[in-house]
């Protein structure tokens, strides 16, 4: 499968926004999380995302399908860690590699080395991802309801 990160503009914030709702609103719907559910987030705040000269917004195409998105953090500071926050695949495309694929590409873009993350303690699926690519957990668990718990990544 070939996979591309497209970088995405200030013009895209409505197609990414109603992307990132549809492909968290399962986990929204499963952990009841208002407050920090990227499926909750008003239209507004990908927009001021996309608005920040160290934020970079990626579609991800797999097979020139958009499969999702990706939103990378990057102050080019070797000080300061890289953060993916967040990476989403749309419900038809999962399970195909296609995000594994899109964070070697976006590590490729901005350097393998010095990235942190979170994710949900719950989503098994997610966190073998992560350990697989070579992130090790770091820092304690932040317990956000009885249902959901988020951890960190780091891949130094």
């Amino acid at each position: 499968m070939d996979i591309k990160l497209i970088r995405a503009g200030r013009d895209d914030a409505d197609l990414l926004w109603h992307m990132q709702v549809a492909a968290f609103s399962d986990m929204y719907i499963r952990y009841r999380d208002s407050d920090t559910s990227p499926a909750a987030e008003p239209l507004e705040k990908t927009v001021a995302r996309l608005e920040q000269p160290f934020t970079y917004y990626y579609f991800i195409l797999a097979d020139g399908e958009t499969a999702g998105a990706v939103r990378v953090v990057d102050f080019k500071d070797p000080l300061k860690p890289k953060r993916i926050s967040p990476i989403f695949i749309m419900p038809k495309y999962r399970g195909r590699g296609i995000a594994q694929a899109a964070i070697t590409e976006a590590e490729r873009l901005h350097g393998a080395f010095g990235w942190e993350l979170e994710t949900v303690l719950q989503e098994a699926v997610c966190c073998h991802l992560y350990e697989k690519m070579g992130y090790r957990r770091f820092g304690g668990e932040t317990p956000i309801n009885g249902r959901m718990t988020l951890i960190s990544y780091r891949k130094d």
